[in-house]
């Protein structure tokens, strides 16, 4: 057998599935872990967790698909993107990573931007402006915070890179995850020295880029033994986590859109050439497809919101201090299904760690507004997964302004496993939404292009062509439609009104 491995290093666990050449699902784990908050705003991993989970799934996956250690040819790499690996010269890592929705960073983007000569000559040189969740902003968030770890900094890996790390031994990223550094050249597929040198950043503290389909390393004997695969085993470039999911749904070619909900939200579109928000709002980003691009919008809470409330409102801590849910989510979603459209005027504003697209905002909050005596949970989770694709049509409207075409909107993740939610997104939108026959997120796109650099295809948009289907289609509904056409500007009115506010509550 010639199986392909998929590999994702999520905020909330790490994934791994196994597929055969021709893209069929033999096998899938998951494992979780925590994330730490040490300050308000401030998210952090160990990434020794990653690696714990890493090895759990793998073997957990070799095990249930009864594969021998030769029959893995390759395995491909997704993550969580913009997070911080610090290493020193021993390669051993500094200090929890500083993960993509960590908040600290706003002092060191205002650097970034003056000494790059302005936003707009920043935008010039890595497309996008610079974000608190971005890497480069932590760089020199450590620099300034934490002189003595810099000094023993010798290397910044993303998530997935701290993986591929301990698989492979070599330092390596490629350009879909590396475009969320700020620090790549994203119209040329390269560092940027310019703006490293504008920085005072050495060239050294970045690894190798490569194409995502492109072979990166094989696994050392160690790695190789400790999973129970070969070292003839390939490890490809991967994806970060939204290029990646992407990738698994098929979203290679120009008219084709996704959204993802998953801890996060995603608006996601394929692009042939390099397309510029001019006001910075969305991501321009190298794709996982050689050569071309995308563009992108990001919440920072979608389904992190309702887990939110899920976690804080409808728990208990048992005597083990191990938090137990009183209702499940199919319990609220249900609730919430039970509730008219429009949630009787309540509204919710999905920003609990700051906002990214539209509003680049690390100070934003969340809020409930609109509440009376007459609502009661079900409301407020239908105005929470209201609020959420509310704020995906944000980054949707965006794009459309732009005169971007979309001819077809794919959804993954929970957003599009639960044909409620799913319905609602086609009502937003006013655009049919499918599901996809697949939908396994990340791990299944890079299990793709380890297929593409195992050899079973000759580039991803084959691979896709051959192994990607959607399923069942939402259509919108014109009455639903119509009542939120009327309740996303008063969405959009609730956050300009409040946000002067937000800073005030810190």
């Amino acid at each position: 057998m010639a199986v392909c491995l998929g590999i994702d290093v999520g905020t909330s666990g790490t994934k791994a599935l196994a597929i055969s050449p021709e893209g069929v699902i033999l096998a899938s784990a998951s494992s979780s872990y925590g994330c730490a908050h040490p300050k308000p705003l401030w998210s952090e991993q160990d990434p020794e967790d990653w690696w714990t989970a890493t090895v759990k799934v793998v073997r957990a996956v070799v095990k249930q698909a009864k594969l021998k250690p030769s029959d893995v040819a390759a395995i491909g790499l997704s993550g969580q993107m913009h997070g911080s690996v610090f290493l020193d010269k021993a390669g051993k890592v500094i200090r929890p990573a500083l993960l993509w929705n960590d908040q600290r960073t706003a002092k060191e983007c205002e650097e970034i931007e003056s000494r790059a000569g302005g936003r707009a000559k920043l935008i010039q040189m890595v497309a996008n402006r610079a974000l608190t969740g971005f890497t480069a902003p932590k760089i020199l968030w450590l620099r300034n915070n934490e002189p003595k770890n810099f000094a023993k900094t010798v290397k910044v890996l993303l998530p997935k890179d701290e993986i591929r790390r301990r698989l492979t031994g070599e330092f390596a990223t490629e350009v879909s995850d590396a475009s969320g550094t700020l620090l790549l050249d994203v119209v040329h597929r390269r560092w940027s020295q310019a703006l490293l040198d504008k920085l005072e950043l050495d060239a050294s503290l970045l690894p190798k880029c490569y194409e995502s389909e492109e072979v990166t390393g094989t696994l050392t004997a160690d790695a190789a033994k400790l999973l129970g695969l070969t070292t003839a085993c390939k490890v490809v470039g991967g994806a970060g986590d939204c290029a990646a999911g992407a990738v698994g749904n098929g979203i290679v070619k120009t008219g084709l859109l996704a959204t993802s909900i998953g801890t996060s939200g995603v608006v996601f579109v394929h692009s042939d050439e390099p397309q510029f928000d001019p006001a910075g709002r969305l991501h321009t980003f190298c794709h996982a497809v050689r050569g071309k691009w995308h563009m992108m919008g990001v919440i920072l809470s979608a389904g992190g919101s309702l887990q939110w409330f899920q976690d804080a409102l409808c728990s208990t801590v048992g005597k083990n201090g191990v938090r137990k849910p009183t209702a499940s989510f199919e319990e609220l979603v249900n609730e919430a299904a039970a509730t008219p459209t429009g949630a009787e005027g309540l509204q919710f504003l999905p920003y609990l760690a700051g906002e990214r697209t539209p509003h680049l905002d690390p100070h934003a909050r969340g809020a409930l507004i609109g509440l009376t005596l007459a609502h009661g949970r079900g409301h407020i989770v239908r105005s929470i997964l209201e609020g959420v694709t509310f704020a995906l049509r944000d980054s949707f409207e965006i794009i459309e302004g732009l005169g971007v075409p979309v001819k077809q909107v794919r959804a993954g993740g929970g957003g599009a496993k639960n044909p409620f939610w799913r319905q609602m997104q086609a009502d937003v939108f006013g655009k049919a939404v499918s599901a996809m026959a697949a939908d396994e997120g990340p791990a299944y796109g890079v299990a793709l292009l380890a297929a593409v650099g195992a050899g079973h295809y000759q580039d991803i948009n084959q691979a896709c062509a051959a192994a990607v289907k959607t399923a069942e289609s939402s259509k919108p509904d014109a009455r639903a439609r119509k009542v939120y056409d009327q309740a996303f500007p008063v969405f959009q009115g609730l956050y300009r009104a409040l946000k002067g506010e937000f800073p005030k509550l810190g």
